[in-house]
Parts: structure tokens; C-alpha cells; sequence
């Protein structure tokens, strides 16, 4: 069972991941790109104060050709072009991995036949609980947008994943009206608390490309869970079978 839960976990991320990849390629990528030089260009034109024997003076931050003195190098990033698109596509590779692995296992938990349509609705729920429900409160951003600090953000996505996912598992699996009120009020009950934001929105990026980033990026993730089920359900039986005819 293990053995087929791996196999069919790498093989169905994949070949889903590397579908995305290049969706990513030609959607969020050139977008990415796009924010990165709006924000090059204002780190290079915004003037800093910096103090030098009792005076002020005004200090232009530079980029690596010309470093100011005291600016710190930034840490190392993949290089635009192939490198960065390999990178990229193996982030998301090794994301429908993970993906297949949640899937197949949350199934298998639940005694759920592993085919194409139930994959698929786990692969619709697993978009509900760790894509479109945290990105109600906090959507997908761009490099230079602003935010809050990353550890009240990355509590508040956990804290709204889980509770989309109990909530649905509720919704979907018992039939008594109590326990689909209390899954509607688990859901919800992270919206009404309400996502951190930074007391100052202010962002680097024009609204219309981070609006436009926001939108692509979820449809990218939609399509990663999707693809992700769809190949899982297709590649568990044929496992199965194989793992039936060597016995």
C-alpha cells in the first residue's frame, strides 16, 4: 500500500505539475517579472536619510553595479530565463506531489473509492480549503505588495485551511442539519475574525497587475489541484491492477 501510494503520488504530480508549469509560464510568470521591475525602479529612486558626522545627508540605494555604502546584498535567487523556469517548475512539481499524496491519503482514510470522479471532488475540496478560502482574506501577492508580518499571516491561512476542510468534511459526509449549521459556522468563523493587513495598504505594485496576478494565480492553483485528482484517479486502478497481478 505504501509503495503504491508513493508511486502513484510522483507520478501523478508529475505529469500534473509539469501541465501547470508551463501554464505558469505563459500567466503568472511574465506578471512576477513585470511587479519585480516596478519594484527595482522604486528601490533605485527612492532617496534614504542616513546620518554621517551630525549631518544628514540623502543616499540614493543602488543596485549590485553600484551598492551604496552599508546596503546589503540581496540572497540568491534563480536567474531570469531557463534557470529560474526549471526552478519554478520544480517548486510546482514537488507542490502536485504533496498535492496526490493529501489526496490519496485523506481517500484511503475516509474508505472512498479512488476513481476519477471521487478524486475529483477531493481535488474541488482540496482547492475550497487551501486555495480559495485563505485567499478570501488574504490573495496571492505579488513581489513589492504590501502586507502584514508573516507569521500572523501564515497562522491565519493555517488556522482558515483547517477549519474550511473540518467544515466541508462535515457538510459533505453527515446528513443532520445541526452538524451542516456548525460546518457553516466553522468556515465562516475565520472571515469573521478577519485576515491581519498592514495599517499602511501601500504597494509597490499598480492595482490593475496585482488584481490580475490575484485572479491568475488561483486559477493556476485550481488547475494543479484539478489536474492532480484527475491523474491520481486515473493512475490508482491501473496501480491496483498491477499490484493484484504480481501477487
Amino acid at each position: 500500500m505504501v509503495t503504491r501510494v508513493l508511486t502513484v503520488s510522483i507520478l501523478a504530480g508529475l505529469l500534473a505539475g509539469l501541465i501547470v508549469a508551463a501554464l505558469q509560464h505563459v500567466t503568472t510568470t511574465p506578471l512576477i517579472l513585470k511587479a519585480e521591475t516596478y519594484e527595482a525602479a522604486l528601490r533605485l529612486q527612492a532617496p534614504t536619510l542616513a546620518a554621517s558626522d551630525g549631518e544628514a545627508r540623502i543616499i540614493l540605494a543602488h543596485g549590485p553595479a553600484g551598492d551604496a555604502p552599508g546596503h546589503e546584498h540581496a540572497e540568491w535567487k534563480p536567474q531570469d530565463g531557463l534557470q529560474r523556469t526549471l526552478f519554478t517548475s520544480a517548486v510546482t512539481i514537488a507542490t502536485a506531489i504533496g498535492f496526490a499524496a493529501l489526496l490519496l491519503a485523506g481517500m484511503i482514510a475516509a474508505g472512498d473509492t479512488i476513481d476519477q470522479r471521487s478524486a475529483l471532488v477531493w481535488g474541488a475540496c482540496g482547492f475550497l480549503a487551501l486555495g480559495l478560502a485563505p485567499a478570501m482574506g488574504l490573495a496571492p501577492e505579488l513581489p513589492g505588495a504590501a502586507s502584514a508580518a508573516l507569521e500572523q499571516r501564515q497562522f491565519w491561512w493555517l488556522t482558515t485551511a483547517i477549519a474550511t476542510a473540518l467544515g466541508l468534511f462535515l457538510f459533505l459526509r453527515f446528513e443532520q442539519p445541526w452538524l451542516k449549521l456548525l460546518a457553516a459556522v466553522v468556515i465562516l468563523l475565520p472571515h469573521v475574525v478577519g485576515a491581519p493587513h498592514p495599517a499602511s495598504p501601500e504597494s509597490k505594485v499598480p492595482a490593475e497587475v496585482a488584481a490580475h496576478f490575484a485572479a491568475l494565480s488561483l486559477g493556476i492553483q485550481a488547475a494543479l489541484w484539478l489536474a492532480t485528482a484527475f491523474m491520481v484517479g486515473v493512475l490508482w486502478p491501473w496501480a491496483s491492477r498491477r499490484a493484484a497481478l504480481a501477487r
